[in-house]
């Protein structure tokens, strides 16, 4: 198994861990933006849940004027058809299944850890969650899009087929239009997957509200 060079942050329950949220930051953020999100998720004091907030690696990102930030791909328009560099998106995806894996190796089962992310990170739980070739417990898509548009991932695994997926975006979204994170989500229900959209009057962020729901939803995926 190649390790993964990604460093991150590590948030471990104060029972021993049989689960696992991989939570992935946006564009020129890191993982301590979301690391202090946990306690807000209302989760049960006694819960055994590992949350694993990882960097994204820096690089140069052509719409910032090659700006270097962490970034978990170059960002090469506004258009939703050629925003998201592929070559990027994939190798980003290969660190991802290797902090996957490692969660695996270290006796946690796929089916016990979810995947999410925001904007960036959210576009990355998706592309690499539909092509992980184990069954995972849940995929969560915070206010992001396809890096095909409308289109779903090539090479997607059967696997997560029917995996618990969420969806939530902000209706006054200036960054990613909320019609990105509507088209993701139609493509995903046209094709049969399992996933739940629910919008909230934010901008690109999130809300108390939202991440005690989001709180709901990991204890039902994962507890």
């Amino acid at each position: 198994m190649t390790q993964s060079s990604l460093e991150a942050i590590v948030v471990e329950p104060s029972n021993k861990a049989s689960s696992c949220v991989i939570w992935l930051h946006g564009l020129g953020d890191s993982g301590a933006g979301f690391a202090p999100v946990v306690p807000v998720l209302g989760l049960p004091g006694d819960h055994a849940i590992r949350f694993v907030f990882p960097h994204a690696p820096e690089q140069a990102v052509t719409i910032n004027g090659g700006y270097v930030m962490r970034s978990w791909y170059d960002i090469k328009s506004m258009d939703l058809h050629d925003r998201a560099d592929i070559a990027g998106v994939q190798a980003s995806e290969l660190q991802i299944k290797c902090l996957i894996e490692q969660q695996i190796a270290a006796g946690i089962p796929a089916n016990k850890i979810v995947l999410a992310g925001f904007s960036q990170g959210g576009v990355m739980s998706l592309f690499t969650g539909l092509r992980f070739e184990q069954s995972l417990a849940g995929i969560m898509a915070l206010s992001c899009y396809l890096p095909g548009g409308e289109h779903l991932p090539e090479q997607l695994a059967q696997a997560n087929k029917h995996t618990p997926i969420l969806q939530n975006h902000g209706e006054q979204d200036e960054v990613v239009p909320l019609f990105a994170g509507k088209m993701a989500y139609d493509a995903l229900n046209n094709a049969g997957y399992n996933s739940v959209w629910k919008t909230y009057s934010m901008a690109h962020s999130v809300l108390p509200t939202q991440l005690s729901e989001i709180g709901q939803w990991l204890k039902k995926v994962l507890i």
